[in-house]
């Protein structure tokens, strides 16, 4: 499961949205000077919080800090889906205008015909899955911090009813 930190900003029946900050590898990265993830860093455009909606049965307030996880699966598959399916559609179906011997502009007009389609299908495929549980983000655990001189951070997690601590 790929996890995240965040915070709850608001409670619905069933759920939670949370506010993740959003992080950037570009002090590790040789290249940050002249990519433009870089430069957006320099402009402060990293700051930018994400909301996610994520399920939670358990009773949460605003404030909250809570770690919210996603199946790897869902993920590339969603990945897949978004990114892939309608680059393979807009190559294939532009194969296919050029198989038959179509005129450079069908070719084009046929690929870009054919990511068209893609993106409808894409677009379908994600309201009905919209709904499905089993692909949406959860609250995997609340952090708790404990008052005292170690400063030590418990995280509650709900499927065990377990706590782990760790001291920093």
């Amino acid at each position: 499961m790929i996890e995240e930190p965040g915070r709850v900003v608001a409670v619905e029946s069933g759920a939670v949205w949370v506010e993740t900050q959003r992080k950037s590898t570009c002090s590790g990265c040789s290249a940050r000077n002249g990519c433009g993830q870089g430069l957006m860093d320099k402009l402060g455009v990293r700051e930018r919080r994400g909301l996610i909606r994520a399920l939670s049965d358990q009773h949460l307030q605003l404030g909250d800090s809570v770690v919210i996880g996603i199946r790897e699966d869902v993920l590339l598959r969603g990945a897949v889906l978004v990114y892939l399916f309608p680059l393979i559609v807009l190559l294939a179906s532009s194969l296919l205008a050029s198989l038959l011997s179509a005129s450079e502009p069908f070719v084009i007009l046929a690929g870009l015909g054919g990511f068209l389609i893609s993106w409808l299908v894409v677009r379908a495929r994600s309201r009905r899955a919209a709904g499905d549980c089993a692909l949406q983000p959860v609250v995997v655990r609340v952090m708790l911090a404990v008052a005292g001189s170690d400063a030590a951070v418990v995280s509650f997690s709900p499927r065990g009813n377990d706590l782990e601590g760790s001291t920093h």
